[in-house]
């Protein structure tokens, strides 16, 4: 896993470039460009269970679907920041991308520090020292786990049309 750290600020510009914002609307076409002004190397080099170190208001600027869906695409296993841009934490639920703050986290990150995450638990351990975040609900997991609120909300309605055909 590489972890990825990027200051305050990164707002969805820096993550998806504005002017794709009408010519790139999948993730095939959103991946290239993922990052492109901010970080050249980050949309060849992702790899699927990669995490993001950020510190404050990751996301803000325009409401746009397209930089959580593709880091979603990309395979980011979690964005960890000291806070998020509120219409951004919620792009990024609707995706199933997974969103921490712990602010204690980001500070501790150091260049090469070994990262592991207990989302359910509410702990990151960087560099062996862990850091308690409150854990997420158990509804946003379970979005994050069907791979976005589209899929959650289908698996919810077929679990309920079964239990009423039995």
């Amino acid at each position: 896993m590489t972890v990825w750290y990027y200051g305050d600020d990164i707002n969805t510009d820096l993550l998806f470039p504005g002017k794709y914002t009408y010519t790139c609307s999948t993730a095939p076409e959103i991946l290239p460009h993922l990052l492109e002004d901010l970080d050249p190397t980050f949309a060849k080099a992702v790899r699927p269970g990669d995490v993001i170190f950020a510190g404050k208001n990751f996301g803000c600027g325009s409401s746009r679907e397209q930089p959580a869906l593709g880091l979603k695409a990309a395979g980011v296993a979690a964005v960890v920041a000291k806070t998020f841009a509120r219409i951004f934490y919620r792009a990024a639920i609707n995706q199933g991308l997974l969103l921490i703050e712990c602010p204690a986290a980001v500070d501790a990150f150091t260049p090469g520090a070994e990262v592991s995450i207990d989302a359910a638990g509410g702990e990151i351990r960087v560099g062996g020292a862990a850091h308690r975040f409150p854990a997420l609900p158990p509804e946003i997991l379970a979005i994050r786990d069907a791979g976005g609120l589209l899929e959650y909300a289908r698996a919810k309605l077929e679990r309920q049309r079964g239990a009423r055909g039995r």
